[in-house]
């Protein structure tokens, strides 16, 4: 069976992570790209056999598509959904699913009435640093777990004229909404429910209109502390992951390399794709040792073999759309909207 696929925007979520990713996985094919911005029309003709669309009517008109990826802006995410799924058509949403749990709570809801697949691409649960430290946590090296420390940071100290920058948080808009469910998410994931959220938003930037400096404490059910950090304007970085436990600390620095691959021309299938290959490790420490912890290669794929399964042969689907719900209550609670 040949899923037959169109993306809904073709930015950096469409042009380097889900096109590659679907050209990769031989079970989907590109059959429509759409976009209205003439360098990114002709960047998308490199996918042959797709057709190029100006907007999203033009997807939905069809009766050809087995598969509609939305990766437009955050205010667009919900409502392009609904389309889909009143259309039929299996659907995968980038991150945020809504721009409120109320909103992504009602596609879902129509989804599964519908008995229409929706996923959302939460790809930073194959990082290869998060998937090493999942490894790390398995084996028990780090005994007890008491505190998760997460960090996404970059230097962009002035706005520039993307949606992204000038967008409200009633858009969807600032760090929050960007990084804020891929952070809370692989917090969830690791140490289950929270009972607890704390959180700092700040705007450092000239002219910001959204928080683009972020800070949120979560208590976990567990009973662990997870500390994330999302910065636009940090000149330095901390670590990625530091994990506390009663044993030994796990420490690992950098981002995962698959997205600046996937901008300097490789491809997923390419021999070294999505591999640490700068010699960085992370770090075991407890009391009068340390040792290096290779790092896993990152596998974004992953999510679209996923997928293929649960269209083609009723597998799980790679994300449950409800864990996406849950991480914007959480989002609501920092902003004491919750």
């Amino acid at each position: 069976m040949t899923i037959r696929t169109a993306i809904i925007g073709f930015g950096t979520g469409g042009r380097f992570f889900h096109a590659p990713l679907l050209a990769a996985e031989p079970r989907f094919t590109v059959s429509a790209i759409v976009t209205g911005d003439p360098a990114r029309a002709a960047a998308a003709s490199g996918y042959a056999g797709a057709d190029i669309l100006p907007d999203a009517e033009a997807v939905f008109a069809r009766d050809d598509l087995d598969l509609v990826v939305i990766t437009s802006p955050h205010a667009t995410h919900a409502p392009l959904a609904r389309r889909a799924v009143a259309a039929g058509i299996a659907v995968v949403v980038d991150k945020p699913l809504g721009i409120s749990s109320t909103e992504a709570r009602s596609v879902v809801e129509e989804a599964e009435a519908a008995g229409v697949p929706l996923t959302v691409f939460h790809n930073r649960r194959w990082d290869g640093d998060f998937l090493t430290l999942r490894d790390t946590l398995a084996s028990g090296e780090l005994g007890e777990v008491r505190q998760f420390e997460s960090a996404f940071e970059k230097w962009a100290p002035h706005l520039a004229a993307r949606w992204k920058d000038v967008a409200t948080p009633g858009q969807g808009g600032g760090i929050l909404f960007d990084l804020g469910p891929h952070l809370i998410d692989q917090a969830l994931l690791l140490f289950g429910d929270v009972v607890g959220v704390h959180a700092e938003l700040d705007r450092r930037r000239a002219g910001a209109v959204a928080a683009d400096d972020v800070f949120l404490s979560l208590t976990h059910a567990s009973g662990v502390r997870s500390r994330l950090w999302m910065n636009a304007t940090s000149p330095a970085d901390r670590p990625r992951f530091r994990v506390v436990g009663s044993r030994a600390v796990f420490t690992s620095h950098g981002l995962d390399p698959q997205e600046p691959h996937a901008k300097a021309g490789l491809r997923p299938l390419d021999p070294g794709f999505g591999v640490h290959d700068d010699g960085r490790t992370a770090l075991l420490s407890a009391p009068g040792t340390e040792r290096a912890v290779p790092l896993l290669p990152g596998e974004h794929l992953a999510f679209y073999r996923m997928l293929g399964d649960a269209l083609t042969e009723g597998g799980p689907l790679p994300v449950d759309p409800r864990e996406a719900v849950r991480g914007l209550e959480i989002i609501e609670a920092a902003r004491g909207r919750g």
